[in-house]
């Protein structure tokens, strides 16, 4: 059964459904990462832990996240799509109610280790989902409202978290959020219709060897190096809060009006630009949102006390030009791989984001310092013009992306579903 819209780019009632039910799982899964950054002074202080210790906890998603999207990319495209999501998704909702139990440091390290081995493969697989169901000319579009996921947490997760952390603790929050996943989880078992298409163009080579042949290609290292530098510009954000709060004297109370200030504005631009995306060059999308991010995010790590009005605008243009580099960069890069290397290529890419995000956070860790829980975080300005470095480098790596991609022929992008 064909899924591919009516031929002048709308979607198709049952692409519509496979778009919400895929970004309320990205929605899940970027909240349970992300929430840990804006409650990170909750959580430094109820564990009794420095800033070093919670850049670990952090890292321990991610570099479990990356390890588990390699060891999946020899076998990934080897089973239906829908079968995959039901597995990797129940895991990252055990792995996250293990983190609701934690009580230490190293019982939450240990739980954002399992929840990143399942929880690190579902962003890939779900853009290996849109691949596989939309053609060239809808991708764009249809990876902005996956990737709305980053706004809506923002929007609604994020404040919630906080408001939950601040009034009872902050393993309520990840009580909530697995609540919600059981029932999104319900969603992709009895919606989802079974994909396999991409089964048919399946490699007889061992899991091993085609894992080889994915990383080897050389269009697909272009990409995989593009992957890496972005994902590295992540550095910043597990301090945010950290910043605002002890550098610019922000309260706790006042971070759930800004993440959900900034994530309405972040759902207004995503899909102007996801739009943007399928009209206008990609790459020169990306540049705009680069040139602004080179900007801002000096502004934003050199912030002084000031007024909370200045922040929201401050804060708001940051996460803005960060988020809309991602639509247009996520639709070139989809296109590099063929059908049958598809899920492998995405989950390696997914992995080598992951990896690169721990080591930028990582040497973030090692960079900024704080006497204590409540004394001024110092060096942050240092990780802004680093990330400003990868930005103008990531720019360089895209632009060899962007040549590839137009290079394919649109019919070798797309399978069906059946």
């Amino acid at each position: 059964m064909k899924q591919k819209g009516d031929g002048k780019g709308l979607f198709s009632p049952y692409q519509r459904m496979v778009l919400i039910i895929l970004a309320l799982t990205q929605f899940m899964v970027v909240l349970d990462f992300m929430v840990l950054a804006p409650i990170g002074d909750i959580v430094i202080k109820s564990l009794h832990i420095n800033t070093q210790q919670f850049g670990m906890v952090v890292s321990a998603y991610i570099f479990s996240a990356a390890i588990s999207g390699f060891l999946a990319a020899g076998f990934i495209d080897r089973f239906g799509r829908k079968q995959v999501l039901l597995f990797f998704f129940t895991g990252f909702i055990i792995g996250t109610l293990f983190c609701a139990l934690s009580t230490s440091y190293h019982s939450l390290f240990i739980a954002r280790i399992v929840t990143g081995i399942f929880g690190g493969v579902i962003g890939s697989l779900s853009m290996t989902i849109v691949t596989d169901l939309f053609a060239p000319n809808q991708r764009g579009r249809a990876m902005s409202v996956v990737q709305m996921a980053f706004a809506t947490s923002q929007i609604l997760g994020i404040p919630l978290g906080i408001y939950i952390a601040n009034k009872f603790d902050w393993q309520h929050t990840f009580y909530l959020i697995v609540c919600a996943s059981i029932f999104i989880l319900l969603l992709v078992w009895t919606r989802f219709k079974p994909m396999k298409e991409h089964l048919h163009a399946k490699s007889d080579k061992h899991p091993l060897v085609q894992l080889w042949q994915t990383l080897v290609n050389k269009e697909h290292q272009a990409g995989f190096l593009a992957v890496v530098f972005i994902g590295m510009g992540m550095m910043l954000q597990p301090f945010v809060s950290i910043f605002l709060v002890n550098n610019v004297h922000l309260t706790n109370e006042q971070l759930p009006l800004l993440f959900l200030v900034t994530g309405i504005a972040a759902l207004v631009v995503m899909p102007l630009v996801g739009r943007l995306s399928d009209k206008f060059n990609r790459y020169k999308i990306f540049l705009v949102g680069s040139a602004i991010a080179v900007i801002i995010v000096p502004i934003y790590t050199n912030l002084p006390v000031v007024s909370i009005g200045l922040v929201f605008v401050v804060n708001i243009l940051m996460f803005a030009a960060i988020t809309s580099r991602m639509a247009p960069f996520q639709a070139l890069n989809t296109m590099i791989p063929r059908a049958e290397h598809r899920g492998a290529y995405m989950s390696i890419s997914s992995s080598l984001q992951q990896v690169s995000a721990g080591i930028g956070i990582v040497v973030a860790s090692s960079i900024v310092t704080q006497a204590s829980p409540t004394s001024p975080l110092k060096n942050f300005n240092i990780l802004g013009y680093l990330v400003v470095a990868l930005v103008i480098l990531a720019c360089l790596l895209v632009y060899r992306v962007s040549k590839i991609a137009l290079s394919r022929p649109q019919h070798l992008n797309t399978v069906e579903v059946e």
